[in-house]
Parts: structure tokens; C-alpha cells; sequence
């Protein structure tokens, strides 16, 4: 990699050791992805917030970081392992809720936002297009590709902290999409389109053209960027059908029928799911309006941005999901929280490709796997 001699100075520790820290592993991933510099950035989104995934040695990490880093760009942060107003609810164990409040202490001290969601492109401004940003959030890396005309890696925890702190990431590298998938299903709803981005995240590289997709709304496409970012390293997709050298694949029932069996694994579920990526204002509002006054026959619980949950409090949102049975949650998702576990709960409905592959794979239980309209339809009265 081309350094500037301020990097190279920095790099040999002359800047002191969180610098260094920093920069060798910017040029350690730079140089591992064919990088020819460090540019700018305009924001980070980290992640390795959840106890969960970070265990001892990241809160540990963190807590020792935290002393004398700071970030030098505007910088957000994906969930936690729960909801700080509900704690005591929960009765969570005593050692996960203080390691927990360890490293968010840790990331405010270093001056991140406490946006604790994977959503920042629905409740933060989008620069403009062509910014270089640093987001190590998946679904959220795809999004910014995909649809927000931004660039990013598709970045670790480790390599986003360090891009917040310096300012700066390896510069996007982007190949070409060698692969067409064309959408060959009628009528598709967010599950289809999440199982497209799963098969997507399976078969692409770094980018992968898709065809036939139709207008999307924003479940749709929150559902798309998800799956490719639950099932590989493929970080956009290319809207259209490539150059003719292409290789051509289509997305049919059949490949759906295949990711359905694959992350399916039972008819019911002991509680309902939704949110993994959390939702949006719009989103919630569907819900409210599908609900037609009725309520949920079993637990449901909803995980929307804490800012989100204000604005639909204000609206009276909320008071509706809440007469309809619904928890709603801030701060956390589906995706390997304590709130969901195996010990008592035997499998659980969700809509969400992400959110079946981590509650399979991750928190140990069963999932049925079924669209909205159809949980809606089975799961109240």
C-alpha cells in the first residue's frame, strides 16, 4: 500500500500506540484486499457490540482502547444484547448485563452514538453519493452499495474501529459482477426476496448482478441486503444484466424451496419474531394497519431503533402494537440475544432469513419460517 509519510509515522508508533494499533490494521486488511491507499471517510458503523460476540477478551479489549481512543469521524453502532429499559424484565444474568454495560460505556466514551441498530441508513442522513464510508454491519454494508449510491468495504469489527479512529479505510475495491441471478418468482414477498439474497450471498463474490426484481419496499429490500449478508462475503448487488459474458442463474421456486428446507425446521413456533434488520417507521405502521384490530395469540416481540420507537410512540404506533400483544424492543435484535433462549423457548416464527440462520445456528433453536402476511394470518384473531 501507498502511505502518506503522516500514516508511515503513525504506523511506526510515533503517534502514539492507539494510532499504531489502528493503522496496522487498516494496512493488514488493506493489504489483504489489493488496496492501493488509505482515503477518507465520512462515517463509521461498527459492530462487536453484543457480549454475545465479543465475549471477555472484546469487553476486556474495549475497556483498555476506550482509555485514550477517540474517533475521529461520525461513527454509530449496531445493536446490543438487550433493551435498557428492560432489563429487570428479562431477569438476564447478572454477569451478562454488566459486561454488556461495559463495552457500551466503552464505545461513548470513545464518542460513538448509542444508535444500538443495524439500520443506519433509515435513522441517520445519507451523505452524498460516492462517499467512502466504513460499515461493518452486513446487511447494512450491502444496503449502502446496493441502493445508497455509497462505497464501503465490507468491514470486521476490528478494521471499522480502526477506520473510526483514524478517519480513514482501505480504498473500495469493487469488481466487476461475474454472475446474473434473474427473479424468477410471481408475485414475491420480503421472505422471497431474503431467500434471493441469501442464494445471492451464496453463489456471488464481490458483487452480483440481479434482474427481474420489480419495485421493492423497504421490508423487501432490508430483507435482500440480510440474506447476502447471513450467507457469504458478496457485498452489492448490481441492478440490470451484466455484460453477455455473464453466467446466468435463475432464482426460481426451486432454489427457494431449497433455502426454505435448509433454514426451516419446524410448523410452529413457540413466539413470534420481528426485526432482523430491525424495523423501521414504515414497517411498524404495515404491521399496526395489518393487524385490523386484531391481537397476537402468542408472544410477539418486535425490535425497531430506539429513535424509531420514540417517533411511533408520539404517533401512537406503539399503543396499537402494544393492545395487539406485542413486546417492542430498542437497543437489540433477534440476532443472538439473550432475550431469545433455548432453555425456554423450543423453536420461534420469524419472517426473516438473517434472523433464522442466527436463531438456528446461534441461539440453538427451532424456526418456522413464513412471510408476514402469513404470520398475521395464522397467529391472530
Amino acid at each position: 500500500m501507498e502511505l502518506t509519510r503522516d500514516e508511515e509515522s503513525a504506523l511506526k508508533g510515533e503517534q502514539g500506540k492507539i494510532l499504531q494499533m489502528a493503522y496496522r490494521i487498516l494496512v493488514a486488511t488493506g493489504e489483504a484486499t489489493d488496496a492501493q491507499r488509505l482515503v477518507p471517510i465520512e462515517w463509521a458503523h461498527l459492530s462487536g457490540v453484543n457480549y454475545n460476540t465479543i465475549g471477555d477478551a472484546g469487553e476486556e479489549f474495549l475497556s483498555d482502547v476506550s482509555r485514550d481512543a477517540r474517533v475521529r469521524v461520525k461513527t454509530t453502532l449496531n445493536p446490543m444484547g438487550f433493551d435498557i429499559d428492560s432489563v429487570s424484565r428479562y431477569g438476564l444474568d447478572e454477569n451478562f448485563v454488566s459486561k454488556q454495560l461495559s463495552i457500551r460505556n466503552s464505545y461513548e466514551s470513545m464518542g460513538v452514538i448509542p444508535s444500538f441498530s443495524c439500520i443506519p441508513y433509515e435513522i441517520f442522513d445519507i451523505p452524498a453519493g460516492g462517499t467512502q464510508v466504513a460499515f461493518a454491519e452486513s446487511n447494512a454494508a450491502i444496503h449502502a452499495n446496493s441502493y445508497d449510491n455509497l462505497r464501503t468495504n465490507k468491514e470486521s469489527a476490528f478494521s471499522a474501529l480502526a477506520s473510526a479512529i483514524v478517519g480513514k479505510s482501505p480504498q473500495f475495491q469493487q469488481d466487476s459482477a461475474n454472475i446474473t441471478i434473474r427473479m424468477n418468482i410471481e408475485n414475491p414477498d420480503e421472505l422471497a426476496y431474503g431467500m434471493l439474497g441469501f442464494f445471492a450471498g451464496k453463489v456471488g463474490d464481490t458483487s452480483v448482478n440481479v434482474h427481474g426484481l420489480g419495485k421493492m419496499d423497504k421490508r423487501q429490500t432490508k430483507a435482500m441486503c440480510g440474506g447476502m449478508g447471513t450467507s457469504g462475503t458478496c457485498a452489492k448487488f448490481i441492478f440490470g444484466e451484466g455484460d453477455s459474458e455473464c453466467e446466468n442463474i435463475d432464482f426460481d421456486e426451486k432454489e427457494m424451496q431449497n433455502i426454505h428446507d435448509e433454514l426451516n425446521t419446524c410448523e410452529k413456533g413457540d413466539l413470534i419474531t420481528l426485526g432482523s434488520p430491525q424495523l423501521g417507521l414504515d414497517e411498524l405502521a404495515d404491521i399496526k394497519d395489518r393487524l385490523k384490530g386484531r391481537s397476537f395469540q402468542k408472544r410477539c416481540m418486535i425490535f425497531t431503533p430506539r429513535t424509531v420507537k420514540e417517533q411511533a410512540t408520539k404517533i401512537g404506533y406503539t399503543a396499537e402494537l402494544k393492545r395487539a400483544g406485542c413486546e417492542i424492543l430498542s437497543d437489540c435484535c433477534t440476532c443472538l440475544s439473550p432475550l431469545i433462549n433455548k432453555d425456554e423457548v423450543d423453536a420461534v416464527t420469524t419472517n426473516s432469513i438473517k434472523g433464522a440462520f442466527y436463531l438456528k445456528n446461534s441461539n440453538g433453536v427451532d424456526v418456522n419460517l413464513k412471510p408476514l402476511s402469513q404470520i398475521i394470518k395464522d397467529e391472530t384473531r
